[in-house]
């Protein structure tokens, strides 16, 4: 069985209009959604394989929140094309992940993220920032990972615990 987390960032700030979309940093309302997300990871007992995420300051603001508190200590993927991606691309990356890798945290952006929860599993709904859906695949392979062997376990959002 393989398990893909696909995670929005958290709330970005837009105090300053003149940064670039990738520079945006997170609000406060981010980092505190952020810590929360990642004590309900701690609680749920959810500890990836691996992280991979877009190179965008508000991932790496999100997940310098989140893996800390998982004990994460391995390396992060940041690949450049999860960043304003689409579901086509998304999806080439979850099926050439290393299959060494049973969990895996996959942090971006709307709306490529919903489009590819929307092929994987039929998720319509919007991921709200800090969102976590929960896939799991009936596979051993990432390769094989369709919408035909997946389960949507959960859907977590910080609303959902305030």
């Amino acid at each position: 069985m393989k398990t893909l987390y696909i995670i929005r960032h958290a709330k970005s700030s837009w105090k300053d209009i003149a940064l670039d979309d990738f520079d945006r940093p997170l609000s406060q309302r981010g980092r505190d959604d952020a810590l929360l997300m990642a004590n309900k990871l701690v609680e749920l007992n959810i500890f990836p394989d691996l992280i991979i995420s877009s190179p965008s300051k508000r991932t790496k603001c999100t997940i310098n929140i989140i893996a800390p508190q998982l004990g994460y200590e391995k390396d992060i993927v940041y690949d450049d094309k999860i960043y304003e991606s689409n579901m086509t691309n998304l999806k080439k990356i979850v099926k050439n992940l290393d299959n060494k890798n049973n969990s895996v945290f996959l942090f971006g952006h709307n709306p490529g993220l919903n489009m590819l929860a929307e092929d994987l599993c039929g998720f319509i709904k919007n991921i709200a920032t800090t969102g976590i859906l929960i896939i799991n695949f009936d596979c051993n392979s990432w390769s094989e990972v369709s919408n035909l062997n997946s389960n949507l376990s959960d859907y977590i959002y910080p609303k959902k615990y305030k």
